[in-house]
């Protein structure tokens, strides 16, 4: 059954982080209506076992499928890397994921075909990144670095400061030294460091922010199977958390680069 295009894109993610990939669509497709859950008494899931995750997000996906999203972004890394398939196995309406999408935009960018992958231990662990970038191109080479302090110093507002630079210097040395000429930024909490990561790596490696491919994504797929909302009407935005922890509204308004309205507390 086709999806009515007058529905929402259904976003999902372990916490905030996925906020960005929110803010990209809004900005990309500003006639959308979007319904964000964002998991936010059981962030993070990197630590989990992968039938933990798996559980998890199933339950989120049948959540969103419950309001009759028309699409499912998967905006969080580390589910995408261990649970895309199990969420596509259940659902009748298509899905995204962060990975594809930056997988993609990696390739579009690079010509050297030489590409950088930065995540959470857990994304570069699963070699989703490598795994999707071959699945395209097998003969681009990956060089994958985990930067496990680039979550909370974002968390902490710390997007421009001579710690986190430090940090990103140390992190993207054994990168830089293979040449590369593109940089993945496979979290979605990095693209708030992206203009300090490019005084980093310099100005001719080019940065793919995860959260902006995926927004071109939704967009092209949208325009593909003729989902696109055609009411010029202004969108709706709703925001379901599991928990509202403390610094929640701070945060979440810095990803989204704005006030964080209808936010709904599902209490599990």
């Amino acid at each position: 059954m086709q999806p009515d295009p007058s529905k929402a894109i259904g976003v999902f993610d372990s916490g905030v982080g996925g906020l960005t990939v929110v803010r990209a669509l809004m900005e990309r497709l500003p006639f959308e209506d979007i319904i964000y859950f964002g998991d936010t008494a059981r962030v993070p899931y990197g630590v989990k076992s992968v039938e933990t995750i798996s559980h998890f997000t199933t339950q989120i996906a049948e959540f969103l499928l419950q309001k009759q999203v028309k699409v499912l972004i998967i905006a969080c890394n580390t589910m995408a890397a261990v649970a895309a398939q199990v969420v596509r196995d259940l659902s009748p309406v298509p899905v995204l994921d962060v990975i594809d999408a930056g997988a993609l935009g990696a390739l579009a960018d690079t010509r050297s075909r030489k590409v950088g992958v930065i995540g959470t231990p857990t994304t570069i662990n699963s070699n989703a990144y490598a795994r999707a970038i071959h699945q395209y191109e097998p003969d681009v080479r990956i060089f994958s670095q985990a930067c496990p302090l680039f979550v909370p110093l974002v968390e902490e507002g710390w997007l421009d400061h001579p710690v986190t630079r430090l940090t990103a210097q140390e992190y993207l040395k054994p990168v830089l030294a293979e040449n590369i000429d593109t940089l993945v930024l496979g979290c979605t909490h990095y693209p708030l460091l992206k203009s300090l990561l490019q005084d980093v790596v310099g100005k001719s490696i080019i940065l793919v922010d995860s959260a902006e491919a995926m927004a071109e994504r939704t967009a092209a797929l949208l325009a593909d199977l003729n989902l696109a909302n055609t009411k010029r009407t202004q969108p709706v935005y709703h925001f379901h958390v599991t928990d509202v922890p403390l610094r929640f509204q701070t945060i979440g308004e810095r990803f989204l680069g704005r006030t964080l309205l209808n936010v709904h507390v599902e209490k599990w």
